[in-house]
């Protein structure tokens, strides 16, 4: 804590990070909502997952086998298992299971809602 936080702190004072986040009365983002975010956000971080992601949405149909994805992205089945299930955790893809293959599609309106979470930091 710097010398003037304490001041203020003393002087019962509120501080500045605690003044900033109510001062233009625009609501908080609570800590359950931002790790939310924070989880879709952490599922796109990654090339190969925004690649991924590519792929399905330019698929015929809108969607496609996991056998079709692991040759374009140079990866390994198991490798492009694990992207494609942090993806679905995420809420981004859809996985339906037809025989021994599974098949990905992008859960409507995703990417849109996707867009629209900074809009509404």
């Amino acid at each position: 804590m710097t010398a003037l936080q304490i001041t203020a702190v003393q002087r019962n004072e509120p501080r500045a990070a605690d003044a900033c986040c109510t001062s233009a009365g625009a609501p908080v983002l609570g800590s359950e909502e931002a790790q939310g975010k924070a989880h879709l956000f952490k599922a796109l971080a990654d090339p190969n997952r925004l690649r991924l992601l590519s792929i399905v949405k330019a698929s015929d149909g809108g969607e496609a086998c996991v056998c079709d994805l692991t040759e374009p992205l140079g990866l390994g089945q198991p490798t492009v298992s694990h992207h494609l299930k942090i993806l679905v955790d995420a809420g981004l893809l859809h996985r339906q299971k037809r025989g021994t293959w599974a098949y990905y599609s992008l859960v409507p309106g995703a990417l849109e809602r996707t867009a629209g979470v900074l809009a509404t930091l």
